[in-house]
């Protein structure tokens, strides 16, 4: 392919519009309070400016992100009423592989995203300022080599009015920009002083530690910005954004929706797809060849599990080492964890179902007995419950769905409930279930704030350490519902040579599961005002599997699983369309 070198072919932004025209200028903003009452009104209407990958894809609102601006200004306003100055974030860039000139396809940043909705634009910077909640987007320009290979350079009047900011400008004007503003600001604050101590504009930067990740985000940084030393602030922002992030809006959760909804009819479209003889990886490519092809998804949320018969016993598989590659049998169920992402918006799926078409009496008593965690689980989510306890709640159906299919044994006690308690006490949930029961889901997969400052903090037992979050649920939460069922051998060995754990173990038919891999049902579920909503629509009894990978219609003309709380939708002329389904 052509290729070009930049970094001395970048041209200085036009005169025509600089950063020096804008003083006194946001001043003149509306009240906040008024602007994301607008920003909502033409989210409920997807109105303004829209972004689409056109044909049918969905239409997501620019609104949406003056609504997150916003919220994370009033979040900084609440954490310090006289907060005043300006928010500062760099933006993703366009990195190469290794010591290659390849380019991977760009993806933001997900706080830069988060603020400005920037998803196809990198190298850039943008401000937020407080308490006005003015947002300035700089975008690189480019001189002639660089625009004859990657084409115009973007123009400002044009990306200002695609995103719905209020200015935008050249990169190279950010340093003059923040100079000017932040003197505009101590200005103003000399002359409305009127006896009483203040402090002097900030420049807030985003630092902060990844607690699901253990990464940290990186402060932004430009040439002369050590200027703003002693006024710069990186200790307030990322909290507040991060705690933003934690709760939707109306206008995310139809986002989402939508993301659930591509990837749930991939999902179905791979069943029917899916027989003996193929290889894991096609189901991967037929995954990804129906989200892009028929929801405009060019990136996925995450590394696709293609995960059959034994390859589930490896919880993350498809990672480097085992690429989705093995041969699928008649004998394997298939573990199938695979979603799409929309405007830096994800989904997180997992099926499981039957290569055969059919399910043996062994596969479906494991199935039915996580079918069941999410059952229960659905039923008990809303505001004010302890993500901790709905971990152990999976823990519960499954370890009796162990002792129904003879795996676990009571021991002759009746009171099969009191047995469970006692498993629990020894930790043997953990064995079969190793992972958390679920987690926070929105711009990243494993989304932020799962154990901020305040909340509570993680556990040290086995299988809930490995708990995403500890939070108590809050309205406008969403989160993946993801109980399994597996049979890894270094696991089931250990719980062999535990005495506390192996009295619960029926050995002889525990041989019958080895190899046998595992099974998870993960939904995406929005936490409402008394409840819950379940975004994905994938078919989850045994009967609905079956039906669809025999070519059955989905959706489907009945509900025949109310108790899952599906919220049928589906997708026209770019806008989510509620279905009125019989149950």
């Amino acid at each position: 392919m052509a290729s070009t070198s930049s970094p001395n072919n970048v041209k200085k932004a036009p005169k025509t519009a600089t950063a020096s025209t804008t003083a006194g200028y946001m001043m003149k903003m509306p009240p906040l309070a008024d602007k994301r009452s607008v920003a909502e009104q033409l989210c409920q209407t997807c109105s303004g400016p829209i972004y689409s990958q056109g044909l049918e894809t969905f239409q997501v609102p620019m609104a949406l992100y003056e609504v997150n601006r916003a919220r994370v200004v009033q979040a900084m306003l609440e954490k310090d009423s006289s907060a005043k100055g300006l928010i500062l974030l760099e933006g993703g860039k366009q990195t190469t592989r290794y010591d290659t000139d390849f380019e991977p396809v760009f993806r933001q940043e997900s706080y830069f995203h988060y603020l400005f909705g920037a998803s196809q634009y990198s190298d850039c910077y943008g401000v937020l300022s407080l308490p006005e909640g003015e947002a300035t987007l700089f975008v690189p320009s480019w001189g002639v080599e660089t625009e004859t290979v990657c084409g115009p350079s973007p123009e400002f009047e044009g990306v200002k009015k695609e995103l719905g900011l209020e200015r935008v400008f050249g990169v190279g004007e950010l340093k003059s920009f923040v100079e000017q503003e932040m003197k505009r600001m101590e200005d103003d604050e000399e002359e409305n002083k009127s006896g009483e101590t203040s402090s002097p504009p900030n420049l807030f930067l985003l630092k902060g530690m990844n607690t699901d990740s253990g990464n940290f985000a990186t402060p932004a940084s430009f040439e002369g910005i050590e200027k703003f030393k002693t006024v710069r602030d990186d200790d307030t922002l990322f909290g507040c954004m991060a705690e933003c992030r934690v709760t939707k809006s109306p206008a995310e959760v139809n986002l989402l929706r939508y993301t659930n909804w591509i990837s749930s009819m991939a999902h179905v479209s791979v069943m029917r797809a899916t027989r003996p003889g193929m290889m894991e990886y096609q189901l991967e490519s037929l995954f990804q060849h129906h989200t892009y092809t028929h929801g405009g998804c060019r990136h996925m949320s995450y590394t696709c599990i293609c995960a059959c018969g034994p390859s589930a016993n490896i919880l993350h598989y498809g990672h480097a080492g085992r690429p989705n590659s093995r041969l699928l049998t008649s004998n394997d169920i298939a573990l199938l964890d695979m979603g799409a992402e929309y405007h830096c918006y994800a989904s997180d799926i997992t099926c499981s179902f039957p290569v055969s078409g059919t399910f043996t009496e062994d596969q479906r008593a494991i199935y039915e007995s996580v079918l069941a965690a999410q059952v229960s689980i659905l039923g008990k989510l809303k505001p004010g419950v302890s993500w901790l306890e709905m971990h152990r709640e999976a823990f519960r159906h499954i370890l009796k769905g162990l002792i129904k299919c003879g795996v676990l044994t009571a021991g002759g006690e009746e009171d099969v409930d009191k047995v469970v308690e006692e498993m629990l006490d020894a930790d043997l949930g953990a064995i079969f279930m190793p992972h958390g029961m679920g987690h926070l889901i929105g711009i990243d997969t494993h989304d932020v704030g799962g154990y901020a400052a305040g909340t509570p903090q993680r556990s040290t037992r086995p299988g809930l350490k490995n708990v995403r979050t500890a939070r108590e649920m809050e309205e406008g939460m969403v989160l993946t519902v993801e109980p399994g069922c597996y049979f890894i051998d270094p696991l089931l060995e250990m719980a062999l040579a535990n005495d506390k754990q192996k009295k619960f173990i029926n050995a002889d038919r525990l041989q019958d599961f080895r190899g046998f891999g595992g099974v998870r049902l993960e939904d995406d579920v929005a936490i409402t005002a008394d409840g819950c909503e379940n975004l994905t629509l994938c078919p989850r009894s045994a009967e609905e599997v079956m039906d669809v990978m025999k070519g059955g219609v989905w959706p489907p003309e009945k509900d025949v699983m109310p108790e899952l709380k599906r919220s049928w939708a589906v997708c026209k002329e770019g806008k989510m369309e509620m279905l009125d389904m019989e149950s």
